[in-house]
């Protein structure tokens, strides 16, 4: 089923897909493309504030997943209608372009630390948790969803 709340952005090539209910306010899609991703603006996504390309590659570091693309020739029947009623399909893939197999792991300025690539978290009884493409991990102590970052450290002021 759907979040109300979610949205669908298109351009000729590609529909970017937001989830507000991933979101963590990372910042990293407005530091790295205001053209496009502009929460000052509504709607706040410009899909003809830069080329395809560019639109992708700052969707693809997305550190919650909040943002995702897919071509337009990709798209499901129902994500293709959903477009008309700025709904998306829950069940909508992550696509990584030209992502590399191995894990790579960044320190987010003030925020959690990001794990993208093939990876597995293993919980404190052996079991794997999340399985994921990508993942946020807290690093303020402050989340409500640990180990994982659940934007909490933008309302306690967290800095490293």
């Amino acid at each position: 089923m759907s979040d109300p709340r979610d949205r669908q952005y298109t351009n000729d090539e590609i529909t970017v897909f937001w989830i507000p209910s991933k979101c963590i306010h990372a910042t990293t899609c407005f530091r790295e493309l205001i053209e496009v991703f502009n929460p000052g603006r509504r709607p706040w996504v410009n899909m003809e504030g830069a080329t395809t390309r560019r639109i992708s590659e700052v969707v693809n570091k997305c550190p919650t997943q909040a943002l995702i693309w897919k071509y337009n020739k990709d798209l499901t029947t129902e994500e293709r209608e959903a477009q008309w009623q700025g709904t998306r399909d829950e069940e909508n893939p992550r696509t990584l372009t030209g992502s590399s197999s191995q894990a790579k792991i960044r320190i987010m300025k003030d925020g959690p630390i990001v794990v993208q690539g093939q990876y597995s978290v293993i919980g404190n009884e052996g079991q794997e948790l999340k399985p994921s493409v990508m993942t946020s991990f807290c690093r303020c102590g402050s989340s409500r969803s640990m180990p994982y970052c659940d934007g909490t450290h933008r309302k306690t002021g967290f800095s490293d």
